[in-house]
């Protein structure tokens, strides 16, 4: 199978869109877009009649969108107590799972109120409320009057409110929310999670994701790009060619229809492509065609930037509709403007060669992530996003999975500027439920809606890759499986058949010998790296792509003895070990998925479960309160990175070397005993020394295990203080670079690091700020959990905290915390006005840390 996949892009820009227009005259503001993140109201439990726009809403709590209602806590064992088989982990019973959706509030109902002003609306206006994202079970009224619903929590929607407006600014929005119990796997999440913007636009407009980019042909030399822009008609009124009469009827949601003469319009789309500096590269001026709702234009690049992780380039189609009366003899006036951003690149999926982008040939260096952001719950925040994407990018990550679900618009757009190529995921379930009250009761009415949603929204961003239908769906198995995912691919594909589709799959042998693998552009496969040969033996596609791999456990710091490999290890503190050889019974090591990615070239990539830790499924705790977040991340749900970091910085990152050491070296106690020393390397070979003595010099080998082809291992160092130091040596023999651990001492003082140290003053920018309990001579204290606490004075304040420890029922949002294996990190948020900001954070018998910050 030979696909070849162009490129194309879709979304509206605010920010951009409000700059381009802010440079024309006052007549020429014909599109506003706003966005609704202030002087919300907030009131958990049901209260039917807070839709009714006299409603008293005084006494509700004020917040600002995006909202979680329920990562405030407290955490409790009992919320959302599940009694399941996990049949995709091979258990054979149902047992009580205290912490699979993270024991957070969430199960319930919510209301959302504010005052709604709909700056310029009048007659000849429309105005449309767009939802990134609510969870869930959304049900939206203005005015009191229901406007529209929309169950599935992780998708955008929009509603068209021009008919339920009044005149002037006293109008009311209202959004009512309800989470059901035993409806997920892991922490969903509660409220106006994602963003809320208000668009008003003249009657002829285009509207939401309106624009659709694809190119045809790329090569180096020149790209054909070709823009469909769709108008949006009210009734009344028809596109028509000068002097023609036509007859149609229609209403404002019908672009084009038949029947009484109609007032003829006659419809101009000027569009220039900018490149990134905003240069005007290409232009075309298209008039409408008589009857048709959409308008096509070309263009042709010469020597075209390309987009792709390593150069994400972006282009900007800026579009302007101008309408006039076909009878009159006036002159064209602009009815609205739209910004499409794009990338230039072109990407092939072929049978024996596997993937390439621009001709270039390339495995995914992927992981899967879930939605939520550690201490912020799900509520979406773009420092926060960005800040993962950095520490994804230094590992030499390329690609993301957004599992198990549509991302936020943020994430998407962030992958477009920041090189990272992504698998949009729709669904968990189809018709067969997981868990009880899961997306199978909404399947058969909602699937075909959030998919065109899901690829509507997305399609134009050249991050997207891929699109996912679903993940380790029962419906595998089941019998007509294969007909529900051929109609679901189909419908991806009407959407937009450039890209190909997947799913991950987990039932392996009813996968393939029901067709339901064979049906996919993809073949997908979830932990089944020693079955990557067999399968590929007898689909049809020729390649085969590892859609999650891994899920190895491990805690940030934590490490057990002895030191060997287990499947289900577990430990009365509720730890997993970081010596990276503890999985699940399903699954893997990294260093088996990397052997038959390395080995086997109709391989494609994979994805790694998971990018950072998250809140619920607590394997393989998932019965032992309070463990109540995720084991497998990368990163821990601080973002802190876990040994494991550096064994895939090691393999992915190739433009800059790797040498990590672990375990710490402070275990007091355990003097003459066995404590084995890994090094996870880039180099090929090195020599390790305790106090100065040689431990012997290792070299990596594809001869015995997977573990020696990657690592670097001393097995029977005996422990004794003092330091731990290797020397790597590179292909020639010659030493590169050396790394040291070294015992600490007592505890002594407090040291802050931020990612960033001037911010913006918008109310919703972040710093992290890693925190670390060090000695006297700068080192870490490996085991410190002192009780930290935390201050922000000046033109800030304090925003969360997280430590990273899965067990820890701390709550994010109160300024104090312990720190977990000597850390933690601490966010420190922005206010609305500018200034400088000081973070202090204290703790018995320990030297205070202070940090200096400023917002602009």
């Amino acid at each position: 199978m030979n696909h070849t996949f162009p490129r194309r892009v879709l979304h509206i820009v605010p920010f951009l869109l409000l700059a381009l227009l802010s440079a024309l005259p006052a007549e020429a503001q014909v599109r506003q877009e706003f966005l609704l993140d202030t002087n919300w109201k907030f009131k958990k439990g049901d209260v039917p009649e807070a839709a009714t726009p006299g409603f008293e809403d005084a006494s509700w709590q004020t917040v600002r969108v995006p909202h979680d209602w329920a990562i405030y806590g407290p955490f409790d064992g009992n919320n959302d107590l599940q009694e399941v088989k996990i049949e995709q982990n091979n258990e054979k019973a149902a047992t009580l799972k205290s912490g699979r959706t993270g024991g957070l509030p969430f199960i319930g109902t919510g209301w959302y109120r504010r005052k709604l002003a709909v700056p310029g609306f009048g007659p000849g206006k429309r105005a449309v409320l767009l939802f990134d994202g609510a969870m869930s079970n959304a049900r939206v009224f203005v005015n009191g009057q229901e406007v529209g619903n929309w169950p599935y929590g992780y998708n955008s929607f929009s509603f068209d409110i021009t008919t339920y407006l009044q005149p002037g600014d006293n109008n009311t929005l209202a959004v009512r929310l309800q989470n059901q119990s035993q409806a997920s796997r892991w922490y969903p999440g509660a409220g106006l999670y994602r963003n809320v913007h208000l668009i008003v636009t003249n009657d002829v407009h285009i509207p939401v994701w309106g624009s659709y980019v694809t190119t045809p042909e790329v090569t180096a030399e020149y790209a054909q790009v070709k823009l469909v822009t769709e108008v949006a008609v009210p009734a009344g009124r028809l596109i028509g060619r000068k002097g023609a009469e036509i007859s149609v009827k229609g209403s404002h949601d019908e672009h084009i229809g038949h029947g009484a003469m109609q007032k003829v319009l006659l419809l101009r789309l000027d569009t220039s492509i900018q490149d990134a500096s905003g240069q005007v590269v290409a232009t075309s001026s298209t008039l409408l065609q008589s009857g048709l709702p959409s308008c096509e234009q070309a263009f042709t690049l010469i020597q075209p930037q390309l987009w792709s992780p390593e150069t994400p380039t972006l282009y900007q189609a800026v579009s302007r509709l101008y309408v006039k009366d076909a009878r009159a003899d006036t002159t064209f006036q602009l009815t609205d403007e739209y910004s499409t951003r794009f990338g230039v690149r072109s990407f092939r999926f072929e049978a024996g060669k596997g993937f390439s982008l621009n001709g270039q040939a390339r495995k995914f260096k992927g992981v899967c992530n879930h939605h939520d952001l550690g201490p912020l719950g799900t509520a979406i925040n773009t420092a926060a996003l960005r800040r993962q994407l950095v520490l994804l990018k230094d590992m030499g990550c390329d690609a993301i999975r957004t599992s198990h679900n549509m991302p936020a618009p943020e994430l998407v757009d962030l992958c477009d500027e920041m090189g990272f190529m992504l698998m949009v995921e729709s669904f968990d379930e189809w018709k067969t439920p997981k868990v009880k009250n899961g997306y199978s009761q909404y399947f058969d009415q909602w699937a075909e809606k959030d998919l065109v949603n899901m690829v509507r929204r997305d399609r134009n961003h050249p991050s997207v890759i891929m699109w996912s239908i679903g993940n380790e769906v029962p419906d595998q198995s089941a019998p007509g499986g294969n007909k529900i995912a051929k109609r679901l691919q189909d419908i991806v594909h009407r959407e937009d058949p450039t890209r190909p589709v997947t799913a991950g799959m987990d039932r392996i042998d009813a996968a393939i010998n029901n067709n339901f693998a064979s049906v996919l552009d993809i073949a997908g496969f979830n932990y089944k790296p020693m079955r990557y040969e067999t399968a590929n033996g007898k689909l049809p596609q020729g390649f085969i792509l590892g859609t999650e791999t891994a899920s190895t456990v491990s805690s940030r710091g934590v490490y057990e003895f002895p030191v060997v490999g287990a499947k289900q290890k577990k430990y009365p503190n509720l730890q997993s070990s970081s010596y990276d050889l503890e999985v699940c019974n399903w699954s893997q090591t990294p260093d088996e998925e990397f052997v038959k990615q390395d080995d086997l070239p109709f391989v494609i990539g994979e994805f790694v479960w998971t990018g950072f830790d998250y809140l619920g499924e607590p394997t393989p705790y998932d019965e032992s309160w309070p463990s109540h977040s995720s084991y497998f991340g990368i990163l821990d749900l601080a973002g802190l990175p876990k040994d494991r970091f550096y064994l895939y910085r090691a393999r992915w990152n190739t433009t800059a070397p790797t040498l990590h050491l672990l375990p710490h070296w402070t275990w007091p106690g355990r003097e003459g005993e066995t404590t084995p020393v890994f090094c996870y390397t880039s180099y090929p070979s090195a020599e390790l020394f305790v106090n100065g003595k040689s431990m012997g010099r290792q070299t990596k080998s594809p001869s015995a295990t997977p573990q020696t082809r990657y690592r670097l291992m001393w097995n029977e160092v005996k422990y004794e203080p003092g330091t731990i130091k290797v020397v790597a040596y590179d292909a020639q023999g010659k030493q590169a670079a050396t790394e040291e651990v070294r015992t600490a001492g007592k505890p002594d003082h407090i040291k802050l690091t931020a990612d960033r140290t001037t911010l913006k003053a918008n109310g919703q920018d972040l710093a992290f700020v890693t925190v670390r309990v060090e000695d006297a001579q700068g080192n870490l204290c490996p085991t410190a959990t002192n009780q930290l606490q935390f201050a922000v004075s000046g033109a800030g304040k304090f925003r969360a905290a997280a430590n990273g420890d899965a067990t820890s029922l701390e709550l994010f949002h109160e300024p104090k915390m312990k720190a977990f294996q000597g850390m933690l990190v601490a966010l420190v948020g922005t206010t609305d006005k500018p200034g400088n900001m000081q973070l202090k954070i204290s703790g018995k018998g320990l030297k205070t840390g202070v940090l200096q910050l400023r917002s602009e």
